[in-house]
């Protein structure tokens, strides 16, 4: 192994890959070797594995010494296997990438340089932004978008594709975030990337060329329910202020969502009384509109009026967003948001009009208020952490960084190791209990 320290550790977690382990890593070996012009150590994380992987990692880093090495952790966990790797590293940028490659590695300078000219702090791969080329099945893509769209609405995630298995993050970035990561398997990485957006850094996105694996061996429902408890998770402890994240870039330069700085208890308060007058707005204009117009008719122009009002007094009042810039992407998300309480409210019409042909205004006036409160619940989650949400900082996949050839040697400003870390042999064994290493 080199005594100088690498630019770039690419880290790929490996559990049970015996058979495309070895061809993987010497085609990335070589790729970093004739054509990545930063200094780079790749390193096998064998997490759990009961097959012949580790022997297969070991034989690698035995081959190629001061490109390889082979590290092993006694319990399994993609998550787990990062956490420990990223976190005793010497290397000023910390990357991984699937065993699989499935992402062109020609996208792995692009994903590096904006960290290591300090332009952002961390990098992902997104196979869902314009100009991405993918090649994979309706299932996997549907369940990749729905998923994405779901941390957007609850989490106000505001990168495009949490789940690409092709990310790299700053040494020292990776310092102050990692010990607030929780999990230890495949939701790692989006806790990562929505305490890093709350944080205030810039995530740069990579559109990438993707094949997926059709022989992936992943659970596809262990993975979405292990998914799920973690957005529940880190949803209820940043809205309990149980999580709190440290601002690691100045304000204003990042992709944090806008009032972001405020937290829920002086947001809901806001919330409540602009709601409560939209609510007597929508009764008043629902009766006025029944008047001449069907239930159904009557409750979507009440909604539809009372919606943009409520978006306006709360895009100002309770998320503190002044100007014209934005304002009509806000309308239109809040639009979106409507949607819901439209859902909602037409439902419970629909259900109180199968029950009772011929029931009075005051009734359809109940039901409808009662939706309209359970519809609030959902707008408040949408505004906060989605309507209002800024645009991603990392900027647009079109951005230009500087030309390749003049990364090497650069050194990301004002950030140092604050003490050398003792060499690393091509072979370690991480003991999962003392957290030793032999």
């Amino acid at each position: 192994m080199s005594e100088v320290s690498p630019q770039v550790e690419i880290v790929i977690p490996v559990r049970n890959e015996e058979r495309d382990l070895a061809t993987s890593v010497r085609r990335l070996a070589g790729y970093l070797r004739s054509a990545f012009p930063c200094t780079a150590r790749v390193t096998i994380a064998d997490n759990g594995s009961t097959d012949g992987t580790w022997a297969v990692a070991q034989s690698l880093a035995a081959a190629l010494p001061g490109e390889v090495r082979a590290v092993h952790l006694d319990l399994p966990g993609r998550g787990r296997a990062l956490q420990a790797i990223w976190s005793a590293s010497d290397a000023e940028v910390l990357a991984y990438m699937d065993v699989d490659l499935s992402t062109d590695l020609n996208a792995l300078l692009p994903l590096v340089a904006p960290l290591l000219s300090g332009h952002s702090d961390v990098a992902i791969g997104t196979r869902l932004a314009r100009g991405s080329r993918v090649v994979r099945g309706a299932k996997r893509e549907v369940i990749s978008r729905g998923y994405n769209l779901l941390l957007r609405a609850t989490l106000g995630a505001g990168f495009s594709d949490a789940q690409c298995g092709f990310k790299a993050i700053r040494a020292d970035a990776a310092r102050e975030l990692l010990p607030l990561v929780a999990d230890t398997s495949w939701f790692f990485d989006t806790e990562l990337l929505v305490l890093a957006e709350r944080a205030g850094l810039r995530i740069h996105e990579v559109p990438v060329d993707w094949i997926d694996d059709a022989d992936s061996r992943v659970d596809i429902v262990a993975t979405a329910l292990g998914d799920l408890r973690g957005v529940c998770r880190v949803g209820w402890g940043l809205a309990r202020g149980r999580l709190t994240v440290p601002v690691l870039r100045e304000a204003g330069l990042s992709g944090a969502p806008a009032g972001a700085g405020r937290g829920l208890a002086w947001q809901l308060p806001r919330f409540l009384v602009i709601g409560v007058l939209s609510t007597a707005a929508y009764v008043l204009l629902y009766l006025l509109f029944r008047g001449f117009a069907g239930a159904q008719a009557a409750n979507l122009a009440a909604l539809l009026l009372t919606a943009v009002g409520n978006t306006a007094a709360n895009r100002r009042l309770t998320f503190g967003v002044r100007g014209r810039a934005g304002a009509a992407r806000h309308q239109f998300r809040g639009l979106i948001a409507f949607a819901a309480g439209l859902v909602l409210t037409s439902g419970a019409l629909a259900m109180l009009h199968a029950a009772s042909p011929s029931p009075g205004r005051g009734t359809e006036v109940l039901v409808l208020v009662a939706a309209n409160l359970a519809a609030t619940l959902v707008r408040f989650a949408l505004y906060r952490n989605w309507v209002f949400g800024s645009p991603r900082g990392g900027g647009t996949p079109s951005e230009t960084f500087p030309p390749a050839t003049a990364l090497p040697g650069t050194a990301l400003p004002g950030t140092a190791l604050s003490e050398a870390l003792p060499e690393t042999t091509p072979v370690d064994v991480i003991n999962e209990t003392t957290g030793s290493t032999r």
